[in-house]
C-alpha cells in the first residue's frame, strides 16, 4: 500500500470514528437541547390563567388549563387571539379561529364559558401576548398570573412575561402542557418533523428576544 492510500485509509478510519461518536452521543445532545428549553415557575395561586395562543398545540394548552382551573389554581382564564383559522368545521359550517376551538376544548373540559375572558385584538408574537395581558391585568387589578403554554415555549414566554409584566410587580408563574400529543417528547423530538420545526428555532427566537426586547 503506498503513503497516500495509507493515508486515506486512516483519514478514512478517523472519519468513521468520529461519525460513530457523533451518531452515538447525538441522542444525549438533541435531548439536553429539548430539556434546556423547558422550565417551570411554580405559583400555588393566581389571579388568572393565562393561555397562551398556539395554533398547533391548542388542545395541549388547553388540556393543561383546564386541569389547573379544575385544581383551583385560578379562577379565570384569560384566552389570546393569534387570528389563525383552522380547517372547515363541517358541524358550524365555517373555518373556526383557533381560540373558538381552544374556548371549545375548555368547555368540553369543564371549564364554564363565562370564566373565560378572550382578549381579541391579534397578536402575532409572545410579546405581543405579553402586552395585551398587561394591559388587560391594570384594568382588572390583576396582579398575580399563571402562564400556560407548550413546554419548549415556555422559557422564552416565562423570560418575556416577567420582563413585561413583572416590572410592574406582577408575580409571573408559569406551567407547561405535556409533551408527546401535540409535540414530541424531549427524547424523540429529532425524529419527528413537528421536532425540527419547533426545537430548533426556538433557539434563534431566543437569540432575537433577548436582543429585540
Amino acid at each position: 500500500m503506498t503513503d497516500s492510500h495509507q493515508a486515506r485509509f486512516r483519514f478514512s478510519r478517523r472519519s468513521l470514528t468520529v461519525l460513530a461518536l457523533v451518531l452515538l452521543l447525538w441522542p444525549f445532545f438533541a435531548w439536553a437541547m429539548a430539556k434546556l428549553l423547558i422550565v417551570n415557575a411554580p405559583l400555588e395561586h393566581a389571579d388568572a390563567i393565562v393561555l397562551l395562543s398556539g395554533s398547533s398545540s391548542y388542545r395541549e394548552r388547553a388540556a393543561r388549563s383546564a386541569e389547573l382551573f379544575a385544581a383551583g389554581r385560578a379562577p379565570r382564564i384569560i384566552l389570546t387571539n393569534d387570528g389563525h383559522q383552522g380547517s372547515w368545521n363541517r358541524v358550524l359550517q365555517k373555518n373556526q379561529f383557533y381560540y373558538e376551538s381552544t374556548l371549545a376544548e375548555l368547555t368540553r373540559r369543564g371549564v364554564p364559558a363565562d370564566k373565560v375572558d378572550i382578549l381579541m385584538p391579534v397578536v402575532s408574537s409572545t410579546h405581543d401576548e405579553a402586552l395585551l395581558v398587561r394591559e388587560f391585568a391594570e384594568q382588572k387589578g390583576i396582579r398575580t398570573v399563571l402562564v400556560v403554554t407548550s413546554a419548549y415555549h415556555s422559557r422564552r414566554a416565562l423570560w418575556t412575561f416577567r420582563r413585561v409584566l413583572g416590572s410592574d410587580g406582577t408575580n409571573i408563574g408559569l406551567d407547561v402542557a405535556g409533551t408527546g400529543w401535540q409535540t414530541p417528547s424531549p427524547r424523540t423530538w429529532w425524529l419527528h418533523l413537528r421536532g425540527w420545526q419547533i426545537v430548533p428555532p426556538e433557539y434563534i427566537k431566543l437569540v432575537y428576544y433577548r436582543i429585540r426586547f
